[in-house]
């Protein structure tokens, strides 16, 4: 299993739909969320980094906390 890094692509699923989404972690500059490249400074960057494979995120959404767990990690 790999740790969330900066560039990483991770694969999440939503605990509570089963709705899976995969992200690569960028900079700011290339951040766009339509391709699944998501800020580092973003909330669901900054509650993945440093996690591994099998590890569940909170993410403090504008709904409520959101936990996913980290399905798969890459480096492409």
């Amino acid at each position: 299993g790999g740790r969330v890094v900066f560039g990483s692509t991770v694969e999440l699923e939503e605990q509570t739909t089963g709705e899976q989404v995969k992200y690569q972690i960028v900079g700011e500059d290339e951040a766009d969320l339509k391709l699944g490249l998501i800020n580092i400074s973003s909330p669901i960057a900054r509650a993945l980094i440093g996690k591994e494979e099998g590890d569940v995120a909170e993410v403090q959404a504008p709904g409520g906390v959101r936990r996913y767990e980290i399905v798969g990690v890459s480096y492409i």
